[in-house]
């Protein structure tokens, strides 16, 4: 008899009240705050970190999961008797993560898996993304995985989704954005000054500066555009918030009466999203084309 769980890490930003329902187990990053280190979504509420990186004296940063940590979890899995583990990492493009997994799967099926024993399938899948994008359909995973449905299956909705699934987002400063490299040191100096935001679209783990936004005025209806251009009709769509809520509430207001139907939920980014982003942000995640 199967018996699948869905495993995944806290840059998908799942619900705490999700993660639990669903029985998703989560690997949490460890982040680092003035030399001080913590583990994403243990240590800290998400406001708790965004004031953290309000008052820290560095830029907070972010590391890797390892084989070895990923490899612990493999093994304390099995020890409870899944049959198949469907492993869905952050972007290969953006961390060393996903090859970890890929290691860490070599390994335990070298070193744990025994001829006489019970067979434990591990299958990693590379979300190419961030945050919600592979957040949502994990949670939809988790409920396939519920309802019975084969690994195989779970596995194929779940790459159909993430390579047509993109996120769109607005950093509300541009001091951490600068620092990860989403935009140019260039580029973010000259929007400090001009009072420039720049669009950003993170699609197959590249990520692009669509254009540069003047006025936050203008915020939302660019948003609105940019979703009214990419996204394919009736299909889910969440809203991506961070510190503040107000514009993230009135883009959810904006695309429910343009598109006729509300977003999944708001989904508010995590520390890993933050570090690099800032964590007053604005944006959504859509499902477009395929690529």
């Amino acid at each position: 008899m199967q018996k699948i769980k869905i495993l995944t890490d806290s840059t998908c930003d799942i619900p705490k009240e999700e993660e639990k329902r669903l029985g998703i187990k989560i690997m949490c990053f460890p982040v680092t705050v003035d030399g001080v280190s913590y583990r994403e979504r243990q240590d800290f509420s998400n406001a708790e970190f965004y004031k953290m990186m309000d008052n820290a004296k560095e830029m907070p940063t972010t590391s890797q999961l390892t084989a070895y940590e990923i490899l612990e979890v493999y093994k304390e899995l099995y020890s409870e008797g899944w049959t198949d583990v469907i492993h869905v990492t952050i972007s290969s493009t953006g961390s060393a993560t996903y090859n970890n997994a890929l290691s860490a799967t070599q390994t335990f099926k070298e070193e744990v898996l025994s001829k006489d024993g019970p067979e434990m399938r591990i299958h990693v899948v590379d979300s190419k993304n961030y945050t919600g994008v592979y957040g949502y359909p994990v949670m939809q995973a988790a409920l396939k995985a519920q309802k019975g449905t084969s690994p195989e299956d779970i596995i194929e909705y779940l790459n159909e989704w993430l390579d047509r699934a993109e996120v769109h987002f607005v950093p509300m400063t541009l001091k951490y954005v600068k620092k990860s490299g989403r935009v140019t040191a260039a580029a973010a100096f000259a929007g400090e000054l001009l009072g420039l935001r720049p669009l950003i679209k993170i699609v197959g783990g590249v990520s692009t500066v669509v254009e540069k936004i003047r006025g936050e005025k203008n915020i939302i209806p660019k948003l609105l555009a940019d979703a009214e251009q990419y996204m394919t009709p009736q299909t889910p769509y969440l809203i991506v918030s961070g510190s503040d809520k107000t514009l993230p509430k009135i883009l959810e207001q904006a695309m429910t009466e343009k598109f006729g139907y509300p977003p999944e939920y708001m989904v508010e980014i995590g520390a890993a999203i933050a570090c690099n982003a800032g964590h007053n942000v604005v944006g959504f995640v859509i499902k477009g084309d395929r690529r």
